[in-house]
């Protein structure tokens, strides 16, 4: 089984479902030992999400998940526009949602869920902000919080900011502050 070619192939591909955010497909894949097995997929534009530094604080977002039917803590983020580019994404997300806008630094890339979406989401650091506010998403509202970086990093070891793009952002945030 070692050297088995860890790839599956698409044999057969059918659109389940094609919304707004997102489109979900049904694929049938030949699989390294030549069985085939069903994949569904959610394919997703991708996203930005932004640590936004200012005074020694972050910049956090409240708002109300209905998927999670609660309210949660997170830094700023948004999807991806066809054809858009990360960092200009992140730049617009930035005002919308904080009314700040700075220089960015890539922290990096990840998925979110691998097993059944494609979506990658871009990690940015936001220093040297100013005040710069765009107009928020007509359905979108949130109440912007500045935290401390140990109380950010406190609430995450307690559990309490469980968003996994906020994590990993903090976390890798944190080591490159200035």
């Amino acid at each position: 089984m070692d050297d088995l070619k860890l790839e599956e192939k698409c044999l057969t591909q059918e659109i389940i479902y094609k919304g707004k955010i997102f489109c979900v497909n049904k694929d049938t894949v030949l699989l390294p030992d030549g069985k085939t097995a069903p994949r569904e997929i959610i394919h997703h534009p991708g996203a930005v999400a932004i640590v936004a530094c200012t005074e020694g604080k972050i910049l956090m977002v409240r708002q109300y998940r209905y998927a999670l039917k609660r309210e949660t803590l997170e830094i700023p983020a948004g999807k991806l526009e066809l054809g858009e580019k990360p960092e200009v994404c992140a730049h617009r997300e930035l005002r919308e949602e904080t009314g700040y806008d700075g220089s960015l630094s890539f922290l990096g890339v990840y998925y979110s869920s691998p097993g059944f979406t494609d979506e990658a989401i871009y990690l940015y650091l936001a220093e040297d902000l100013f005040w710069s506010p765009l107009k928020a998403d007509e359905d979108e509202f949130l109440r912007v919080s500045a935290l401390a970086w140990t109380e950010a990093v406190d609430l995450i070891s307690k559990g309490k900011i469980q968003d996994g793009k906020s994590v990993l952002g903090i976390l890798l945030a944190q080591k490159k502050v200035k």
